[in-house]
């Protein structure tokens, strides 16, 4: 078999052809071998047979030599399968790329005036929100200029560890902590 030959599409279409056709005729020669032995077994009596034990005995054997035939239809349907998995996966995928890629360049021209227009809006808002938070005229919707209330207290009183005039400082680890215990 010539591997470079295989790899083009009417060789693995041959290959799978030729494939195909073996399996399916070696399904339809194992289906008539077990139709001859079910027939040929279901005549054939042992002895110490009861009534019916020549054809079930039968029956199991030519059960097995019908899911050979199976599974060989079963490789016959694989092998075209081949065939349509290497032709779409392989053969044609570079086209269908290039179509892909077509498709989405000219949805992207299609689209490109909506998407600008909306980019020049987009900037537009932000240099006018940009301004306004830094003090420049102009309004913006979005920015809230009204003024926030200023926070009451409920106790008129001052506490006993508020303090009503400078802070005072904040007292060092070692004004804290014994530093000759350690």
């Amino acid at each position: 078999m010539d591997i470079e030959a295989l790899m083009t599409q009417q060789g693995m279409r041959d290959w799978t052809d030729n494939q195909r056709d073996t399996f399916v005729n070696d399904a339809v020669q194992v289906r008539q071998l077990a139709q001859i032995i079910q027939a040929r077994l279901a005549l054939t009596t042992i002895e110490g047979d009861r009534a019916g034990a020549a054809g079930r005995r039968a029956r199991k054997v030519s059960k097995r030599l019908a899911k050979v035939a199976h599974l060989l239809e079963r490789a016959a349907a694989e092998a075209e399968g081949v065939n349509a998995a290497y032709r779409r996966e392989v053969l044609e995928l570079p086209a269908r790329r290039a179509r892909e890629l077509e498709k989405k360049e000219a949805r992207k021209q299609r689209l490109g005036i909506a998407a600008s227009a909306i980019q020049d809006a987009t900037a537009k808002s932000l240099s006018q929100s940009t301004a306004t938070l830094h003090g420049a005229p102009g309004g913006n919707p979005q920015v809230n200029t009204v003024a926030q209330p200023q926070y009451v207290s409920p106790m008129p009183y001052p506490w006993p560890g508020q303090t009503t005039g400078q802070a005072q400082p904040i007292p060092s680890i070692g004004d804290v902590f014994n530093q000759e215990a350690m």
